[in-house]
């Protein structure tokens, strides 16, 4: 089983080079909105995982590039957990163009860590469980 959620986001201006193409480097900001709303969909925000004492640094992410998105477009960023998180939780991103053609693919790898001491952790509990409903 698994988790997932989508995100619609149009293309602004300044996420865009000269060309009218969407920059290389901007599709990490997408695939942060995508996690967020998936993590707010199950009740949870950075904000109340820091206030547990656990922050949630980025440790890995792999980007594939098919197509190119352009200003103004209106993409589906699909955001997917497939497996219970123990001191990392991996979520997956697939970018749609209005078409329905896969323009990105990627993951990012999260890592779970006290924010008093900087070490490695499990998720908190309420997380967990919220997540183990998915699974």
């Amino acid at each position: 089983m698994m988790i997932s959620d989508q995100s619609k986001i149009r293309i602004t201006y300044g996420d865009t080079d000269k060309m009218g193409v969407v920059y290389y480097g901007n599709y990490p900001k997408y695939y942060e909105i995508g996690r967020t709303e998936l993590m707010r969909k199950i009740g949870f925000s950075y904000d109340r995982i820091e206030k547990e004492g656990v922050i949630m640094p980025v440790v890995k992410l792999e980007a594939e590039y098919f197509k190119s998105a352009y200003y103004d477009d209106l993409i589906t960023v699909n955001t997917i957990v497939k497996e219970m998180p123990k001191a990392i939780i991996r979520f997956y991103y697939e970018i749609y163009n209005d078409k329905n053609e896969l323009i990105n693919k990627g993951y990012t790898d999260l890592s779970f860590v006290k924010k008093e001491n900087l070490k490695p952790c499990r998720p908190p509990a309420n997380l967990y469980n919220a997540l183990k409903e998915y699974f």
